[in-house]
């Protein structure tokens, strides 16, 4: 496997005077729960260093903490790596805003069109918080509590249609420009840092889907719109999303013929421009020829281990060491039916297990692909007006086109997802420990790993 330097392992960021455990969780507070979350270390609410006073949150720590059973010492080391730690989610999605009952009824009572209706549900969710308080504080607030530094943020929705592709990002470029310097656009490892040494927090944007014009006139000029994303923020993009496209083949679909001709050009455009090429929703013969086709490090930002338990969404061990050979890395989700087995924490850690102890701690990471919502989602929602027959008018009108899944008999129960829950990073952090993998290790799936892939992947601009 090919080897590269750790990014000025700075990802690591630690003070070079030694601090005592106890005089560090102190200091969280200050230091790595900026906005008003206080996690309690004196007296006997020392052995609680978990809880956050957000009811759903302390849920869910401690239904993971029940299955986990760790000791103070395990507890209070983990707490400590993790908030120290440079924390960069592979994939997935940042606290989500609660929309606005009121506004969203006087649209359809206006008579919007549902997709006019969508598009403000979804704007609302995205960036609410640059104009509510309430809103604000409880997106930082959450945001703190998981420890998490940059998420690798969904801003494309699904499809390779340009238009659709900028609607998610405009929305979330609207939040960085409305929330900074607390919630900044990251495009580089050096914003990354610089994130984490001002005690804010980050985006990274993923565009999911390759924008493709589909005028087919050449294929250089169907291909332009990737460096012109790469201008707006994007700096990973899925090959194929569920289903087939002229790319190669989705991880739903049920006959995979692996990167089309066409393929090979996008992945060699995205080399050039800077964008890392992401497999996680292709086929395996598609993902394993994109490795070979990679000249960088490629990865599968957020799947499952398909050795561990056979599911399509997952990749299995071929398709990860091609991938790892790109010097790239695969992140484990934390959906409880590509999970299999107990679909909870420890099935999280068996997969995160496997990666680690058979292809090296350098190339695992994590990409939740869930979110927090907002507490004050439920009675916004309930200042809606339901339809005649008794329907919300924000449901949808049927099965979208990606999720045509083969068939899925996994029973998922509240506590699975509740155990592997967004606001558990430094739970996932306490289950690493608690395997017995070094804290350099765990550094490196926390985030040093995707910082490095991040760096491999840039380019030099005029």
């Amino acid at each position: 496997m090919k080897s590269t330097p750790s990014p000025a392992s700075s990802s690591h960021i630690t003070s070079s005077r030694t601090l005592s455990r106890r005089s560090l969780l102190r200091r969280l507070p200050l230091a790595a729960l900026a906005g008003g979350f206080h996690i309690h270390v004196r007296g006997d609410d020392s052995k609680k260093i978990w809880m956050t006073g957000n009811p759903v949150i302390d849920k869910a720590r401690e239904v993971a903490l029940n299955i986990l059973k760790p000791t103070q010492a395990q507890l209070e080391h983990a707490w400590e790596l993790h908030f120290q730690s440079l924390v960069f989610e592979s994939y997935g999605f940042a606290p989500r805003f609660a929309i606005d009952g009121e506004r969203l009824s006087e649209a359809i009572a206006s008579g919007v069109s549902g997709d006019a209706l969508a598009d403000l549900r979804e704007s609302m969710s995205m960036n609410r918080g640059a104009t509510n308080e309430r809103e604000r504080k409880e997106f930082f607030d959450t945001f703190h509590a998981a420890g998490v530094t940059v998420v690798f943020q969904n801003a494309g929705e699904e499809g390779s249609d340009p238009l659709r592709l900028i609607k998610r990002l405009a929305h979330f470029t609207h939040a960085t420009d409305m929330l900074k310097p607390q919630l900044t656009k990251v495009v580089t490892v050096e914003d990354a840092l610089a994130v984490k040494k001002a005690g804010h927090v980050g985006l990274c944007f993923t565009g999911n889907g390759v924008p493709l014009r589909q005028e087919w006139e050449s294929v250089k000029d169907e291909l332009r719109f990737i460096s012109i994303f790469h201008e707006l923020g994007i700096r990973m993009m899925h090959l194929t999303y569920n289903r087939r496209n002229p790319i190669g083949d989705g991880a739903g679909e049920p006959h995979d013929g692996g990167l089309s001709d066409f393929g090979h050009a996008a992945v060699a455009e995205m080399n050039r421009t800077g964008v890392i090429v992401d497999v996680a929703h292709s086929g395996w013969k598609t993902a394993g020829d994109a490795a070979k086709a990679s000249a960088k490090p490629m990865v599968a930002s957020h799947t499952s281990c398909a050795d561990v338990y056979r599911h399509f969404r997952g990749k299995p061990d071929d398709v990860i060491k091609a991938i790892c050979d790109t010097d790239g890395l695969v992140g484990m989700c934390c959906i409880p039916r590509f999970l299999g087995g107990t679909g909870d924490i420890n099935a999280l850690l068996n997969h995160l297990d496997h990666m680690i102890k058979k292809f090296g701690a350098q190339h695992a990471a994590i990409g939740v692909d869930t979110s927090y919502v907002s507490r004050f989602d439920k009675e916004e929602r309930l200042k809606i007006k339901k339809r005649p027959d008794g329907s919300s008018p924000l449901g949808g009108a049927g099965d979208r086109w990606e999720h045509l899944w083969p068939k899925d008999d996994f029973q998922t129960t509240p506590e699975m997802d509740q155990s592997i829950a967004w606001t558990n990073w430094p739970i996932y952090t306490l289950g690493m420990v608690m395997r017995g993998h070094s804290d350099e290790a765990i550094r490196k799936v926390l985030g040093e790993n995707v910082m490095r892939v991040l760096k491999a992947n840039a380019v030099a601009t005029a």
